[in-house]
Parts: structure tokens; sequence; C-alpha cells
């Protein structure tokens, strides 16, 4: 699976994640109960590495989402 890091973006923030602030290079995305804040990297248009990836959709708890819009697609 691969994604831009726009495309990530878009889905945290369509899960409830707000953008808190920017620290470095690392857009910090926050969620009320979440048990930390996410960090993704990277400019806009590049894609995201792949384990990079699979930890950020996993913190989310939204992996399984992923999976059924991967499934719908095929």
């Amino acid at each position: 699976m691969s994604m831009k890091t726009k495309e990530v973006i878009k889905l945290l923030e369509e899960n409830g994640w707000i953008y808190q602030r920017t620290q470095g290079d690392h857009r910090i995305y926050y969620k009320k109960g979440a048990r930390r804040p996410i960090p993704v990297s990277g400019k806009l248009n590049s894609d995201m590495k792949e384990g990079t990836l699979r930890n950020i959709l996993r913190e989310a708890g939204i992996k399984e989402i992923v999976k059924q819009k991967e499934n719908e697609n095929t």
C-alpha cells in the first residue's frame, strides 16, 4: 500500500484528527481521547514510507478503514 503524505493527512482529518502545530518538518495531529499526538512528516506530494504509514494508521486506529476502502476499489 502506498499513499502520499497529503492523502494520509486527509484521512486523519476525515477521522477526527486535528492539526495542532508544526515542529521542524513534522505536522502534529491530535484527537481528544487519543493516547498521544501523531506526527506526520514529509513533503505533501511525496510517497510515505511503508513502515511510517503503517505506524500512523495503527496509532490513529484507522487501519481497518483503509483496508475496507482498498477492498471496495478492487
